[in-house]
């Protein structure tokens, strides 16, 4: 176990079992790009804005890798639209220009973007399909998001929509929508419905991945390109491991039947 001094308090956090690999300028997984944005593929160990592990942030990665590819003199601009948690993988969009930044903030704002994750989970949500609207507060001190059935001080509305793409031996697959973007509101959510993401040990779940991710990846993202006006759709592959190579078949075996 590591032990951590930030502003004055003291955070402890699981030293992780295997090695942490982060985002460089080679290795760096672009899923999408054009003049206007760059849209990539986060790995679960990369961060989007700085934190107390002083590491380099997935944004400067790629403005590394537009001054790098373009030769561009003095540093490239990138806008950090959207944050992903630490733990989490899958797609990060970043703008290349201030036009496309105010733009896609806007979008983002006013939920003109769509949204698919995947979430292994141990349990089994009671409705196979739903729409959860709950009330979520934040507890600064934990960085910790708790789920509410009604309205209260402080509290948050959430929404989100999920369906239940199919079970493994021990965990399940599931496809998640959300609506509104706040703080933790996809795990605070399914831990709310007894459904703990696997390795989510601050929402519930008994035991860490090995890696220090937990199994919730942004699959897909819907919207319309800022500057072109045309519909984009950008789907991410999820990390290759023995549970999410399993939910890629369950998935394809559910597309394909229908």
């Amino acid at each position: 176990m590591q032990s951590a001094q930030h502003n004055g308090k003291r955070e402890w956090r699981q030293a992780p079992k295997e090695p942490i690999i982060m985002s460089n300028v080679e290795n760096l997984r672009v899923l999408y790009e054009d003049n206007h944005i760059v849209v990539v593929n986060k790995r679960n160990s990369d961060i989007i804005q700085s934190d107390i592990s002083g590491d380099r942030t997935l944004c400067e990665t790629v403005k590394n890798y537009v001054k790098q590819k373009y030769n561009k003199p003095g540093l490239a601009f990138i806008g950090t639209v959207h944050r992903l948690d630490r733990p989490v993988s899958g797609i990060v969009i970043y703008a290349r220009t201030t036009k496309a930044l105010n733009r896609l903030s806007n979008m983002f704002k006013y939920r003109e973007v769509k949204k698919t994750y995947w979430a292994v989970v141990k349990g089994k949500p009671e409705n196979p399909e739903a729409t959860i609207i709950n009330y979520l507060w934040k507890d600064q001190k934990l960085n910790k998001t708790f789920a509410f059935p009604e309205a209260g001080p402080d509290r948050k509305e959430s929404e989100l929509s999920y369906k239940l793409i199919g079970e493994g031996d021990n965990y399940t697959f599931m496809e998640v929508y959300p609506k509104t973007g706040r703080h933790h509101q996809i795990r605070a959510t399914l831990a709310s419905l007894n459904c703990p993401i696997k390795g989510d040990i601050k929402y519930g779940a008994k035991r860490t991945n090995d890696n220090a991710s937990i199994h919730l990846h942004a699959r897909k993202i819907e919207f319309m390109h800022p500057v072109k006006k045309t519909p984009v759709c950008i789907v991410a592959p999820p990390p290759d491991d023995a549970l999410w190579n399993e939910f890629l078949q369950v998935s394809f075996a559910q597309t394909t039947a229908s």
